[in-house]
């Protein structure tokens, strides 16, 4: 484990677009917020680019990345937004130089790729969180959205217990161990490939939006067969936005969750406001982290030095 060190006030941040496109003005929006942190920011050479659904060419995007982390004038990176173009880039990352410049990463959605394969490469702790212009830039951000960006500036434990939502136990148990995944989506992708998910003795995080039941039943099903859902330790259950049914015959997102959590056998709480989601609470992966499903609380060690 490496955990990042912490951003001072005055730090500067990269920001860049290492999957689609994103909004333009809900970014501007964000930067507004980032000087609000009292930090300033260099974007990405090629963050207004455009290819197809892509933020630019492969080399492109990558070379944006690599740029930030050895840039030694800047303390963390922040993603401006997901969608979908990671993966087509993680093969030709440089991850020694990854692992010789640990700073802060930061991102969810299309950027789970990313977070799975740095964290495994170099074992850097990265932050599954809100984008600046997904979520942050929206005219109708969420001040919780924003407030828990305070974790990069001091060390403190994240306690999610139902003081922020209500929690519901599937499969009851204590579980510890590092946190890792994020969206679904692409932690079914990560198969096969050499930056498949490690869920071995691991809490496992999953999350997903707009996809049908029977899309999630699926990808939870590969997930079991390949024993990723029973060789974790516990399982996290974040939000699940949108994911309804688009034909009349189907069984229900609950009914699918209850499935593959009780095949696993493995302590399951649902009901976490982490993924596409409003407030949206964002947490270190690659860091420890227990889950008590009769307290219904999951509580998570700080993410920097």
């Amino acid at each position: 484990m490496v955990k990042p060190p912490r951003l001072k006030k005055g730090d500067t941040v990269g920001v860049i677009a290492p999957a689609s496109p994103p909004n333009q003005e809900n970014l501007t929006r964000g930067l507004k917020f980032i000087e609000e942190l009292g930090l300033t920011y260099k974007l990405g050479k090629y963050i207004k680019e455009e290819h197809g659904y892509l933020s630019g060419k492969d080399e492109e995007r990558l070379s944006d990345l690599h740029d930030m982390f050895i840039d030694e004038s800047i303390k963390g990176i922040i993603c401006a937004g997901g969608g979908y173009g990671t993966a087509r880039i993680a093969a030709r990352m440089d991850f020694e130089m990854v692992k010789t410049n640990p700073k802060i990463f930061w991102g969810y959605s299309d950027i789970t790729f990313l977070h799975t394969a740095i964290r495994q490469q170099t074992g850097l702790v990265t932050f599954h969180g809100p984008m600046l212009a997904s979520d942050i830039g929206k005219v109708d951000a969420n001040q919780i959205s924003k407030d828990y960006f305070s974790q990069l500036f001091e060390p403190i434990e994240i306690v999610y217990n139902e003081k922020i939502a209500p929690l519901e136990e599937i499969v009851p148990g204590i579980a510890e161990g590092i946190l890792v995944g994020g969206n679904l989506s692409l932690l079914s992708s990560s198969m096969g490939t050499p930056f498949e998910i490690d869920t071995e003795g691991k809490i496992l995080l999953i999350e997903d939006v707009n996809e049908e039941p029977r899309a999630i039943d699926r990808m939870l099903n590969q997930l079991h067969m390949a024993g990723k859902l029973e060789a974790a330790e516990g399982i996290v259950i974040g939000d699940f936005n949108n994911c309804v049914p688009e034909r009349e015959r189907s069984l229900s997102l609950d009914e699918v969750l209850a499935h593959y959590m009780k095949l696993a056998k493995r302590p399951a709480l649902k009901g976490f406001g982490i993924g596409h989601c409003s407030p949206h609470i964002s947490v270190p992966l690659g860091t420890r982290a227990k889950l008590d499903t009769a307290a219904k609380a999951l509580i998570i060690e700080s993410g920097i030095q």
